[in-house]
């Protein structure tokens, strides 16, 4: 697994049009990866740094990337990093973490994915998801983001889209430890080309 970070210069025209449209990041950020990504699972998320404003992209993945597919004339302020990743993780063990998440429930009548607006309902989706997926949430911060509206253009079609996002920050105890490997590598909740998903882990 390997683990990228690009900071990205909020100046460029390309970078501007990504961060309103992440589906199109996502299309960029494929590009280091070739051509054939039936085996590749890409997790992504964009976090801004709180002093500056500058967008810095965390990019989560299974092979190494090629981060000199990604376009020129000053897309990145600085070189892209990686390094190899090989996490770990011990029943027990508490762990700090950050998600962002597209929090949902499937309607009964129409199968449509719809928000969870409140944050008691958000925090009781964390929960389930954590029963699933080998933690146990210790503390938790939601930091709503709002609705996230955008074009979905592909192949001559338009398609508007609408998530929720929220942003949930804290302290998770792990209970499997390979489930929680699994819900790393393979990300939480849906809308994951959207920037949604990944869980990031830090030992405390």
């Amino acid at each position: 697994m390997h683990l990228s970070r690009l900071v990205l210069n909020p100046r460029n025209r390309q970078v501007r049009a990504e961060l309103a449209c992440p589906y199109e990041m996502h299309r960029t950020i494929s590009r280091a990866f070739g051509h054939d990504l039936s085996d590749e699972r890409i997790l992504y998320r964009v976090d801004e740094d709180r002093r500056t404003g500058v967008p810095t992209v965390l990019v989560q993945s299974q092979t190494k990337p090629d981060w000199s597919a990604l376009p020129g004339d000053g897309y990145l302020l600085e070189p892209a990093a990686s390094k190899p990743i090989d996490p770990g993780f011990s029943e027990g063990e508490l762990l700090s973490f950050r998600l962002r998440a597209n929090p949902v429930r499937r309607d009964n009548d129409t199968g449509k994915r719809l928000g969870l607006l409140q944050e008691a309902e958000q925090r009781e989706w964390l929960d389930r998801k954590g029963e699933r997926n080998g933690f146990r949430v210790v503390r938790c911060h939601v930091i709503p983001e709002g609705l996230r509206k955008f074009e979905k253009r592909r192949s001559g079609s338009q398609r508007n889209i609408t998530l929720l996002s929220v942003r949930f920050e804290g302290l998770l105890q792990v209970t499997d430890p390979d489930a929680l490997l699994g819900a790393m590598t393979d990300g939480i909740g849906p809308a994951k080309a959207f920037g949604f998903g990944l869980l990031s882990l830090a030992r405390v």
